[in-house]
């Protein structure tokens, strides 16, 4: 189902930031999560946004995960919550919304931003590198309990973006699975919705090893 919606949606920042060594990130000693914004139009291809990094490719990056995005309504609450200053870039999104509820967003959807068109994949996962970045104790239980992840997307129209850019939701499927749905069904061991979600269309890959993960966890009672 197609639908097309403006709205006031807008791209306050475009985050970058380049692999750095870390020897707090217990596994490969080195890390990429400290984005800053640019102040000037930048190229996005599939691969992901001119001058970014990923220092742990397994775990980010790739085609379905070339670019993170999280709200700007979002990190305010956090704001609020956790009583600190967050800085647009600082969850190690590459882009910082306003006006658009990212989390729920739905698997599939696509977004206009520049001439560049991006397609809503995948939740983020909370890590240990996450929490040890923001330093905050028992971050990644909150964040899952909060489960407002944000949404990684793949690059569909390899274009440029830039800060003030309006966001386009140029589509919407019919399914309605939210990123939020999503992310919660592996958590909640919901095999049925993460049985629907492997149905969608050009969903990523990684949806069927969580369902091949969830369906073991099953049958071990």
């Amino acid at each position: 189902m197609a639908k097309t919606s403006s709205g006031n949606a807008v791209l306050r920042s475009v985050n970058v930031g380049g692999v750095v060594e870390a020897p707090w990130v217990a596994e490969v000693g080195r890390t990429a999560i400290d984005k800053r914004p640019v102040n000037e139009p930048t190229p996005v291809s599939e691969n992901g946004i001119a001058g970014d990094s990923q220092a742990n490719r397994a775990a980010h990056g790739g085609r379905d995960q070339a670019v993170y995005s999280y709200a700007r309504e979002d990190l305010d609450m956090w704001q609020e919550r956790l009583g600190r200053s967050l800085d647009d870039g600082v969850f190690g999104e590459n882009l910082t919304t306003a006006g658009l509820d990212v989390s729920m967003a739905l698997i599939g959807e696509r977004w206009r931003i520049g001439s560049a068109v991006f397609e809503v994949t995948l939740p983020r996962t909370p890590c240990g590198v996450f929490q040890a970045w923001l330093q905050e104790s028992g971050w990644v239980k909150r964040f899952t309990e909060e489960a407002r992840t944000g949404a990684y997307l793949r690059v569909l129209t390899e274009g440029t973006i830039a800060a003030g850019d309006g966001i386009t939701v140029e589509y919407r499927p019919d399914h309605g699975i939210t990123v939020m749905a999503a992310f919660r069904s592996s958590y909640d061991r919901d095999i049925g919705l993460l049985r629907r979600i492997v149905e969608i269309p050009g969903r990523s890959d990684k949806w069927a090893d969580a369902l091949a993960w969830v369906e073991r966890q099953a049958s071990r009672g």
